[in-house]
């Protein structure tokens, strides 16, 4: 019997998200200018998250790397 097949990307303990963003980083780094400036700049994220205790929101924190995102 053969093991069920897996995406490789979960075998590298990786989520789909970091996968992705790797991927498009590669990408966008091998780009030839003037095209590789421009689309540097999707590379950078931010976003602002709060939590909500008891029905109130709390004061907001400013996510900008995928290993702030979900605490």
């Amino acid at each position: 019997m053969t093991p069920p097949a897996t995406n490789f990307w979960r075998i590298a303990g990786m989520s789909y998200l970091q996968y992705v963003n790797r991927a498009a980083g590669s990408v966008r780094s091998a780009l030839k200018e003037p095209m590789k400036s421009k689309l540097s700049a999707q590379g950078e994220f931010s976003y602002k998250a709060s939590a909500w205790v008891d029905g109130t929101q709390m004061s907001k924190t400013e996510i900008t790397s995928l290993s702030q995102a979900g605490k």
